[in-house]
């Protein structure tokens, strides 16, 4: 058991900084190429980095300005919210995340992906806004679905949204909205508007991709009309920690008398959910629908 948690753990941190060397690898190349803002704590210490390379440049100081500083002093707050709210070994695991991903933002040259790219083809890359917003937000994405996949975050105002969900019962998006449209509005100020309004596209691929790829966050309305009952009421507690309700009812064709389970479960345990209740009961009827809030006891995973 201990190799067992070694080996996982191994796996984890592995996966994590896969994912920090490739959302460092989109902030090199495409964020920087559009001139984007991700959402958050990362495109505000990106727009100080900017502006104080602006200000070295403009008064010939030679210095590289760099954005892992920026990007940690603006996750102070996030992260000590973190450990006292949230769960202190998911925390730690996203502060690994912020630290690499800044380090890796810093110390990799632009062309570390792009050397092996015809430069002609490169330059019409560069030039097209639209396609750079576009696989920019997939790729960045695709990093931070993993990273949520393995128990972690990329910070900032992630931290906020889970304390703010899970401690308060608040809904968070008209939060987390107004903070990224500050952020946006103050890019677009300081450095033009078209970097800022191609960061909506930006941001817009990046949360379907996070959608598509990481499903906890997302609940689903089990129906189920079975003659086991029982049976499946005891999968899916044991599946999902998640309670079911007997309906019992009549079938409007035949007649018969049956019982319609009913639950909410998280969306990313369904697929085992259809699986055992086909084997419980191959005749189930199963209706699954996507449901957009719960209000009241909704089990969810711990995350220490």
């Amino acid at each position: 058991m201990p190799d067992n948690n070694k080996r996982v753990t191994a796996a984890r941190f592995a996966v994590l900084t896969f994912a920090s060397l490739l959302m460092a690898l989109d902030y090199r190349t495409f964020v920087e190429w559009g001139g984007l803002y991700p959402a958050g704590a990362t495109g505000a210490s990106m727009i100080l980095q900017r502006l104080g390379q602006h200000f070295s440049n403009l008064y010939g100081w030679g210095v590289t300005v760099p954005f892992l500083p920026f990007n940690l002093a603006l996750n102070l707050v996030p992260v000590w919210i973190g450990f006292k709210f949230v769960g202190r070994r998911f925390t730690m695991q996203s502060l690994f995340v912020i630290f690499l991903t800044g380090l890796f933002a810093d110390i990799l040259p632009m062309d570390a992906i792009t050397s092996f790219i015809p430069p002609q083809e490169l330059a019409r890359l560069r030039a097209d806004p639209f396609v750079t917003s576009l696989f920019g937000g997939i790729v960045f994405g695709f990093g931070m679905s993993l990273c949520l996949r393995w128990n972690a975050t990329t910070g900032g105002t992630d931290f906020i949204a889970i304390y703010l969900s899970e401690q308060k019962g608040r809904e968070t998006w008209n939060i987390i909205f107004a903070i990224n449209a500050f952020i946006l509005l103050c890019g677009g100020y300081t450095f033009g508007w078209s970097g800022a309004l191609y960061s909506i596209v930006f941001q817009f691929v990046t949360l379907q991709v996070v959608h598509l790829m990481y499903r906890a966050y997302q609940y689903q309305t089990l129906l189920i009309v079975t003659n086991q009952p029982k049976r499946i009421c005891e999968a899916i507690h044991r599946l999902s920690h998640h309670g079911a309700t007997v309906i019992e009812a009549k079938g409007g064709y035949l007649g018969q008398n049956t019982n319609v389970v009913y639950s909410v479960v998280a969306a990313d345990d369904t697929p085992h959910i259809y699986s055992i209740c086909k084997r419980i009961d191959p005749e189930a009827f199963i209706n699954a629908i996507s449901t957009s809030r719960v209000i009241g006891r909704f089990y969810l995973r711990p995350r220490d």
